[in-house]
């Protein structure tokens, strides 16, 4: 192994490294998502634990929760050949995308309707627009209105 390989990292570093906070870092320590080595009260995080931060945040961007995380994680260090790894990966994708397609089509059914309640507001206020002008003209021209 060489030195780098060795390297460990403190939960400030990889705060600031990956732009999130400590409290973050700690609440994915809590999930059993890392499993950092401790010196009394100081967290040392390795390669690994850092690489499973990485891939935490990842995950979320594309929308898989924690729990799903975890389970690649438990589903990696029990199979290191990855294959049962990425056939749930790749289940997992395909219902990220059919997910994706769903919210995708409601909210195109949301502008819809939308643009349609927009238009309604626009002509009623026009109409009433209309209506206080003639009320107005009328008044004017010292009529009854």
């Amino acid at each position: 192994m060489t030195e780098k390989d060795d390297r460990t990292y403190s939960i400030s570093e990889l705060a600031k490294e990956f732009d999130i906070t400590t409290r973050s870092i700690r609440f994915y320590e809590d999930q059993g998502l890392l499993t950092p080595l401790r010196q009394g009260q100081t967290r040392i995080y390795s390669k690994r634990d850092r690489v499973r931060l990485k891939l935490i945040l990842r995950g979320k961007r594309l929308g898989f929760s924690l729990s799903e995380t975890g389970q690649l994680f438990e589903l990696y260090d029990a199979d290191k050949s990855s294959v049962t790894q990425l056939t749930i990966m790749l289940k997992l994708i395909e219902q990220k995308k059919l997910e994706l397609h769903q919210q995708m089509d409601d909210i195109k059914v949301v502008l819809m309707e939308l643009v349609t309640v927009e238009k309604r507001c626009r002509e009623t206020l026009v109409e009433a627009k209309t209506s206080e002008s003639k009320s107005i003209t009328l008044s004017a021209n010292g009529e009854l209105s």
